[in-house]
Formats: C-alpha cells, sequence, structure tokens
C-alpha cells in the first residue's frame, strides 16, 4: 500500500507540475498584509480514499494518492477555503493535511445524521501563517419565536444541514464567514423555504455581530440553479449581495454544466439593515481544473468529479 508521504511518480510528479503553472497563472499570489484569498469548494464525497498513486477500475473509493495532491495544491493557493461534503470518514482529508504542512489547520463540524443529512460535515481549511482563529464557532439553529415571523412557515423546521459560523482573524481584520450546503430536494421549490430562513438567519445575525466589528461572509453550496432565477432571488431578497465577477457567465459552478450556479459567496453592502463589509473586493472567479489535474490520465468529466471534484473552487480576494 502506498502512502502520501512517499514519492511520487514521475508521471504524477509532471502533471502536479502542469497543475502549479497553471494556478500560478490564474489564482492571484498571496501577498502579505495586503490581501486574503477566501474560497469554497463542494468536494464531491470527500471521504475514504484509495492510497494507490492511480486507483484501478475495481477500486472503490476511485479517489487516490494522485487526486489528494491534486486537490492540496489547489487548496493551498487560498488562506483559508470553506469545504463542503465531507464525509463520516476523513481519511481523504487528513491525507490532504499531510500535503498542506504543519502551516496549514482545520475545524469542522461533526457528522449529519439522517438521511437527508447525507452524512456531511462542514470544514474550514486555513493556512495559519496568514489567517488564524478568533474565538467563535457554532452551527446556525433557528429560533421557535421565528416560526410565525416568515410567509410560508419557512422556518418551521431546523435547517438540513445546519450552517457552519466561524470567526478569524488576519492582520487587523476580524471576519465571520458561515459555509452550508442547501437540501437539493425534489425540485427547486423544495429548496424556497431554507433559503428563505437563511437569508433572514443571516441579515438578523450579520446585524448584530457587527456590533463586534466583525465582517461577514456567507459561502457554499447554495444549490441555486440559474443566475436570477427564483432561488437566486430568495437567497438576495435580505440585502446579501454577489458581486458582479462572480456573476459572469464564465464564472460557472458545475464541470458538467456552465448554466448551473449552485456555488456563491456573498456579503450584505446595503446601507439599511445589515452591516456593509468593510474588506474592500479586488477580484474574484472559479478554478477550472478539467484537462489540467490527472490530466496525464485522460479521463472523463464522470471519472474525473469522482477522484477531485464536479464542482470548481469559487474564490474572492480582498484587500487588508
Amino acid at each position: 500500500m502506498n502512502t502520501i508521504e512517499e514519492q511520487p511518480p514521475q508521471e504524477v510528479i509532471e502533471n502536479l507540475n502542469l497543475l502549479k503553472a497553471d494556478l500560478n497563472f490564474k489564482i492571484p499570489s498571496k501577498k502579505l498584509d495586503r490581501n486574503l484569498l477566501i474560497a469554497t469548494w463542494n468536494i464531491r464525497a470527500f471521504g475514504n480514499l484509495t492510497r494507490k498513486w492511480d486507483s484501478d477500475d475495481e477500486d472503490s473509493p476511485k479517489r487516490d494518492l494522485h487526486s489528494i495532491l491534486c486537490i492540496a495544491e489547489i487548496i493551498k493557493r487560498f488562506d483559508i477555503i470553506a469545504v463542503q461534503e465531507v464525509k463520516d470518514n476523513i481519511r481523504a482529508l487528513r491525507d490532504t493535511l499531510k500535503v498542506l504542512g504543519f502551516n496549514w489547520s482545520l475545524i469542522l463540524t461533526d457528522v449529519n445524521k439522517g438521511r437527508v443529512g447525507n452524512g456531511e460535515r462542514m470544514a474550514y481549511l486555513f493556512d495559519t501563517r496568514r489567517v488564524q482563529l478568533s474565538g467563535l464557532a457554532g452551527e446556525l439553529v433557528v429560533p421557535e419565536e421565528w416560526g410565525d415571523e416568515i410567509k410560508d412557515n419557512a422556518l418551521a423546521n431546523q435547517f438540513v444541514r445546519s450552517p457552519y459560523a466561524v470567526s478569524f482573524k488576519s492582520g487587523t481584520k476580524t471576519f465571520i464567514l458561515v459555509t452550508l450546503h442547501i437540501l437539493y430536494g425534489n425540485n427547486k421549490d423544495s429548496r424556497i423555504p431554507e433559503l428563505k430562513g437563511i437569508a433572514k438567519w443571516l441579515k438578523d445575525w450579520a446585524g448584530s455581530v457587527n456590533a463586534y466589528h466583525q465582517d461577514f461572509i456567507a459561502l457554499g453550496d447554495f444549490n441555486i440553479n440559474e443566475r436570477g432565477d427564483l432561488l437566486d432571488q430568495t437567497f438576495l431578497s435580505e440585502g446579501l449581495y454577489v458581486p458582479p465577477e462572480l456573476q459572469d457567465d464564465k464564472v460557472t459552478r458545475s464541470i458538467f454544466n456552465k448554466t448551473k450556479y449552485y456555488d456563491q459567496i456573498a456579503w450584505f453592502n446595503n446601507e439599511d439593515g445589515a452591516p456593509k463589509l468593510s474588506m474592500k473586493f479586488i477580484s474574484g472567479g472559479h478554478y477550472n481544473f478539467v484537462n489540467i489535474a490527472l490530466e496525464n490520465r485522460k479521463l472523463t468529466n464522470n471519472s474525473l468529479s469522482w477522484l477531485i471534484s464536479d464542482y470548481y473552487p469559487l474564490w474572492a480576494e480582498f484587500q487588508l
């Protein structure tokens, strides 16, 4: 059995060099005390791992050591990344941290039990040279008193996968990230109640935490089908703002479908209600790893989705 600490085969090294060169070209560099790179990535079924450099058709899971090196290389380009779909088994996550090295740390939730929870965790990985925990961590819970306040009884139940809020500090800036993974459901309409509830919760809570001068950013898999559809309008109904750079038609989210805009990075940008983000947004986009990561193996997109992911990482750069 191979291990992630071993010297990779030459073809793996060559592919990693190709990936590094592409990342250097497409992702902004980290600049000491000047910028902050925040990302979100739904990594498909990020759980168990086959400890081979190149998994076979008979292997389960398909994700292998070559895949982990690619995933880690992408993650290390950011200061902090929210990861959705981390599973009960965290073997792949542990090996990713080994590759990232001692300067990286992790905070994550327990497993969401039950059928609809899908055995998932929420996680943050962060570069401790640039970002530190600042004290707060918790899952969002619906107050009972809100049950009668929201139309269509949108908060009659708890969130299926509770959004996970953690506060961080970089330089003199303190900020709170809230990552979430909205239940996909049977159709678009089934997602509306949870999105309504989360939008209200975020606005109310952001107004409260801002009393301590902490910026507030929501990010994760909102399962929004298309920009401008009813789900998008529901998500933005309480004043959450998505910058134009992340609404560009070229900044897609899925490796299978260019019209889907599931993942989002958003903050409050209005003067009325929830507070405006104090950090200046510089740039943002996705990272398209198709035809780069594992390029030497000539995979279909479906095979690639089980080795790397079916989603692109989405990122935003802020000025410190």
